[in-house]
């Protein structure tokens, strides 16, 4: 598949819309994206141009971001780019979407705070009721430490080759 996958920060610019759908829960904002660049003159930072974005999220993300985002809020967004164009009373207007893929707050600009959502109940064959998975052990991450003599050997017979 052929797809532009963006990765993008700005600011929330709408606050999330929430709908409940045949096909799942969906949600969408805009998200204002401003350019910054260095004026030499002035000797400081200053505003570019500023892109607005429609974000799109579904299923999980939907009904996280409309939990956890207000207006105002910096986040980083990642998901597909669909640009698209239509005629509207004669007048041709393009707009710019974002099929959102994954949406977090920029700690770069401040701080949050994450809750896991619960996960939903699933009921089995048997009538019986559970979490959807039970919690997987975390990985041993550390490397085992080795033995000097057999480090020592490693080294040995890495300098003769």
């Amino acid at each position: 598949m052929n797809e532009t996958m963006i990765s993008t920060v700005g600011n929330v610019a709408t606050q999330p819309v929430f709908r409940e759908l045949g096909s799942g829960a969906s949600a969408r904002f805009r998200l204002a994206v401003t350019s910054r660049y260095w004026d030499r003159e002035k000797g400081v930072w200053a505003d570019g141009h500023t892109n607005f974005f429609t974000v799109w999220a579904n299923r999980q993300l939907a009904v996280n971001a409309a939990a956890s985002l207000n207006v105002g809020d910096p986040v980083m967004v990642q998901g597909r780019l669909k640009v698209r164009t239509e005629t509207r009373d004669g007048q041709s207007r393009t707009s710019a979407d974002i099929d959102a893929l994954a949406i977090g707050h920029d700690l770069a600009r401040g701080t949050s705070a994450f809750r896991r959502a619960a996960r939903p109940e699933v009921t089995t064959a048997t009538g019986a009721t559970g979490t959807a998975s039970p919690p997987q052990p975390e990985p041993a991450w550390e490397t085992p430490p080795q033995e000097p003599q057999a480090l020592q050997q490693h080294t040995s017979t890495a300098l003769m080759t």
